[in-house]
């Protein structure tokens, strides 16, 4: 479907704020930026950015709510006869690893670096990416447990997705440490840690 005119200056809006928070964030620092700082610097209205982004935490998390709703399409699609690995392993080509060669600091190095050192320096945003994670295994496990309701009850829908998103962001974190921005080696080191997870889930 063609991008609408609206559509297309939504997006442009959308991405400039990101671009505009990320400049301030590294010009001045993450707890002293505002949103209203971030709004100007775009030229839009402090309204305009709380329209897009209920805090400035959200702003390091732009696009995670559209691919976790691709995956979430993935699991309800499941054919009468895939077991509970297989829809994940799908979840994991189609989404996952789209996500992290398309997501939005993809091809943007500034971006991913100040993403990294906001993560693993202020607290305010390594709660956000808590309550990011908890937020997405909860809903997927409830998608799975309605796809499966015959093979699964809510205890081993948490656990089996536990068990692979666990897997996969624990070694994405691992390969930065062994690969740096290198995406290849990012991708292949999770994609090994969702293929040792789903070999565990099996047997649902």
């Amino acid at each position: 479907m063609e991008e609408t005119r609206r559509e297309r200056k939504k997006r442009q809006t959308r991405q400039l704020l990101i671009h505009a928070a990320v400049q301030l964030f590294t010009e001045q620092g993450y707890e002293q930026t505002t949103g209203a700082q971030i709004a100007a610097a775009a030229d839009v209205s402090t309204k305009t950015f709380f329209n897009y982004f209920p805090s400035k935490e959200d702003v390091l998390f732009a696009d995670v709510e559209q691919f976790y709703g691709l995956a979430l399409e993935v699991i309800a699609d499941r054919a009468p006869d895939d077991t509970v690995a297989q829809v994940l392993r799908r979840t994991y080509h189609r989404v996952i690893a789209n996500y992290l060669s398309q997501g939005p600091w993809a091809g943007d190095p500034k971006l991913k670096e100040v993403y990294k050192r906001l993560l693993a320096t202020v607290p305010a945003v390594q709660a956000k990416a808590l309550h990011v994670m908890f937020d997405s295994q909860r809903r997927i496990a409830d998608a799975l447990l309605k796809a499966f309701p015959d093979r699964l009850d809510p205890i081993s829908a948490a656990a089996a997705t536990g068990a692979f998103m666990g897997a996969v962001q624990a070694a994405g974190a691992a390969s930065l440490e062994m690969y740096g921005e290198a995406e290849e080696g990012h991708l292949k080191s999770t994609r090994r840690a969702a293929d040792i997870a789903l070999r565990g889930l099996e047997s649902l």
